[in-house]
């Protein structure tokens, strides 16, 4: 067996969306691109804003002596320092560019502050469903997932949480606006997860901390706005990238922030430098630093994605699926007609429409419709999701 053991099990589990991929890349070949509807993968389609060419043709004339060298791991001071800036705009919180590590993506970011405050065998709750990825980046650093159920409309449930917190547990990790079913936390959940992270933290002497992934943060509908975690709790990390908001998710650029006051702040922020380069990052992408440090207030157009959003909800409902209204990030995940999820997305697929089955994201009985594609896709693909929920009804 050329892999080892562990990564074949996961291959298998992480699979859902690698099948949608090549079952896609089958039926593009044999009925052609266009008669081909593909709604499984996160990847946006729309362009960066046309301020981020200007700034990375800017930089590319830049001949300054050491512009592609190695900065600090850490990151460009004067990125952080923008990061930092940015931050103080809508944070009770002070930051500084001590605060900030810059990363390989979100997904980087993770994996950094997951390697600098986790012990070997330490749990992780997690409200479901989420991000498959996220059992993967645990298992890299001998973390254990705790998952635990959300409310009907996938809000957050603290006394879930409550009834999940042992004496191992090492952090919660939420994400928000969500992927997959586009949730966004109000204030009134975030308050009531800290009091319990407060409350068993003290009981058990340690800090339990609250880990935010947030790279759909600016993606939101209907003049919502996402709270700040870093305001109702200070043990609190915020993960995310430019991936979604930009549109860059190819460059791999994002960062990790820790809460001004966390305890060992000295302790933990030097870990999170010193992971960076161990886990073989070494530093974020420079040329990326440079270009998103100018351009921390721009975004995609968001009113594109909740177009899609609503023309999917609209038609979807009129057919009879069942459904939460995702608030933010570019995903529907509505509940299955049947209870076999796997079924009713092959199902879909004889109608060349790709879903992805919810249990890909700890959510069986639903499936996820990733809407970052052009709206002509949407508009072709819709008799086909009526005509399979009409047929297996």
């Amino acid at each position: 067996m050329p892999a080892s053991q562990k990564i074949v099990s996961f291959i298998e589990r992480s699979s859902w969306i690698r099948k949608m991929f090549e079952e896609g890349a089958k039926r593009r070949e044999r009925f052609g691109a266009e008669n081909v509807f593909d709604f499984s993968l996160g990847n946006p389609d729309l362009e960066p804003p046309a301020r981020f060419r200007e700034v990375l043709m800017d930089l590319a004339r830049d001949e300054s002596p050491g512009t592609h060298g190695y900065p600090s791991n850490a990151g460009l001071l004067e990125c952080r320092k923008s990061v930092a800036d940015h931050l103080n705009t809508f944070n009770r919180a002070t930051f500084t560019p001590d605060d900030v590590v810059m990363t390989v993506g979100a997904g980087g970011a993770l994996n950094v502050v997951l390697k600098t405050v986790l012990n070997p065998g330490e749990e992780v709750i997690i409200p479901s469903p989420y991000f498959v990825e996220y059992d993967f980046y645990l298992d890299n650093h001998q973390g254990v997932p705790r998952p635990v159920p959300t409310g009907k409309d996938f809000s957050l449930d603290p006394n879930a949480v409550a009834d999940a917190v042992t004496e191992k547990t090492r952090a919660v990790l939420i994400d928000s606006p969500n992927n997959p079913t586009g949730k966004v936390y109000g204030a009134g959940d975030l308050e009531a997860l800290a009091e319990v992270l407060v409350h068993y933290s003290e009981k058990y002497g340690s800090p339990i901390y609250l880990i935010s992934d947030e790279p759909y943060r600016k993606i939101v509908y209907d003049d919502l706005e996402v709270p700040s975690v870093f305001d109702f709790y200070r043990e609190t990390f915020v993960v995310t990238s430019f991936s979604k908001d930009l549109s860059l998710a190819g460059e791999r650029i994002g960062y990790a922030a820790a809460h001004p006051e966390i305890s060992d702040r000295g302790e933990i922020l030097g870990g999170m430098v010193l992971c960076n380069r161990i886990l073989g990052y070494v530093n974020a992408p420079v040329l990326m630093q440079r270009a998103v440090s100018r351009l921390l207030r721009e975004s995609v157009d968001v009113s594109v994605y909740q177009k899609r959003r609503n023309m999917l909800c609209e038609a979807l409902s009129d057919f009879g699926y069942e459904f939460t209204k995702p608030q933010g990030a570019f995903y529907l995940f509505p509940r299955t007609p049947v209870p076999d999820d796997v079924a009713f997305v092959s199902a879909l697929q004889e109608e060349n429409i790709l879903a992805v089955p919810g249990r890909g994201f700890r959510g069986p009985g639903y499936f996820r419709i990733a809407y970052c594609v052009a709206d002509e896709v949407i508009e072709r693909a819709l008799p086909g999701f009526r005509k399979v929920i009409e047929r297996v009804r």
